[in-house]
């Protein structure tokens, strides 16, 4: 079975987020850049799992960024992926990030794709289910556990007040969330194997962008904590109304 994850590279959580040339661009200047967390956690480790079950099979991480992102990338191969593709192109949107992967996983036959729930940077969840739909396969998302039997994925997923438990055939697209899998932190073996395996570096395929992002805002600053008499309900009930709009 051909397994496909899908690697994004992400700011670290203790980063402060700043923006330049008129708040237009990320400002990457002083960043500490990761593996985006539920890539790495959840859709990594499960299809790595998944092939140990299986006993046959591959992982390939597949990564749209520049050179210097390979870091990133050796570190899911050290994890236990088996090789790399790397499209050597800035990912500037969903939609062109998806177009990549949607054409090499097509081209190669892929049975299964794997992404985390989403990027802790932009928090979108987009990607999978465009990707999804160009491949025209079944999309699951927001799964928190697999279990396979032949050709056949039974999955559960969170839903509003429960528990969604669905079946899909082979191939799909699946979104991993928290419960898909444990962490696995790399080996001094697998650091060493994964110098030797390769990253295949591939150009992007044409895919125009049809949302661009024109300017970045920072959320506003929190206000501090208004305390309210036990019994004045009325101002409670008038600024849960009129100024945090919640009810």
């Amino acid at each position: 079975m051909k397994l496909l994850v899908c690697v994004s590279q992400t700011p670290d959580t203790t980063t402060k987020i700043k923006f330049a040339n008129g708040d237009t661009e990320f400002d990457a200047s002083g960043v500490q850049f990761i593996m985006n967390p539920y890539d790495e956690w959840y859709a990594l480790v499960r299809a790595l799992e998944l092939k140990e079950q299986l006993k046959a099979g591959s992982v390939t991480l597949f990564h749209v960024g520049p050179k210097a992102n390979e870091a990133m990338i050796r570190k899911g191969l050290a994890i236990g992926a088996d090789n790399a593709v790397r499209v050597d192109a800035e990912a500037n949107s969903s939609f062109f990030v998806a177009k990549q992967i949607a054409a090499y996983a097509k081209q190669e036959g892929m049975d299964a794709v794997f992404f985390g729930k989403e990027t802790i940077d932009y928090n979108g969840s987009e990607v999978p289910a465009i990707v999804a739909e160009l491949l025209d396969m079944p999309f699951i998302s927001y799964a928190t556990k697999m279990e396979v039997t032949g050709t056949v994925a039974t999955l559960d997923r969170d839903i509003e007040g429960g528990k969604e438990v669905v079946e899909v055939d082979f191939p799909f697209v699946l979104s991993c969330a928290k419960g898909m899998a444990e962490q696995r932190i790399p080996n001094m073996r697998g650091i060493m194997m994964a110098k030797r395996k390769p990253i295949q570096v591939v150009p992007a395929v044409e895919a125009a962008d049809a949302a661009v992002v024109v300017k970045y805002d920072y959320p506003a600053e929190k206000t501090g904590v208004k305390l309210i008499d036990p019994e004045n309900m009325d101002e409670l009930v008038n600024l849960l109304h009129n100024e945090a709009k919640v009810i």
